[in-house]
């Protein structure tokens, strides 16, 4: 079974960029997508990637997230720039539409001044 394995999140000022990385144990499959939970909400599609590369965001963040891939290294990318408050979540990555055994720990993205 392939495990997902998040990183690259931690604290950022508002206006700052990080660059999330998703890293799979086997071969990725078709459609990725990175998902993020803030406190009290529920878990939410931020953006999707086919293998094609073709790519959809959900309208908080276009224009400011971008999602890649990397099939030869199992990897999917999240490229978060002007980050804002409300950015704040863990940030999980997982196929999409999701499978519950795939989520994993995420990593925590804090936008504070």
């Amino acid at each position: 079974q392939v495990q997902l394995v998040e990183s690259g999140g931690g604290l950022v000022q508002p206006g700052g960029s990080l660059r999330l990385s998703c890293a799979a144990s086997g071969s990725i499959f078709s459609v990725m997508g990175w998902y993020r939970q803030a406190p009290g909400k529920q878990r939410e599609l931020v953006a999707t990637i086919t293998r094609g590369s073709t790519t959809d965001y959900s309208d908080s963040v276009k224009g400011r997230f971008t999602i890649s891939r990397d099939d030869a290294k199992n990897t999917v990318y999240l490229q978060m720039n002007n980050l804002k408050f409300e950015d704040t979540a863990v940030y999980y990555c997982n196929r999409s539409p999701p499978l519950r055994i795939l989520w994993g720990q995420g990593t925590q993205v804090t936008v504070s001044s």
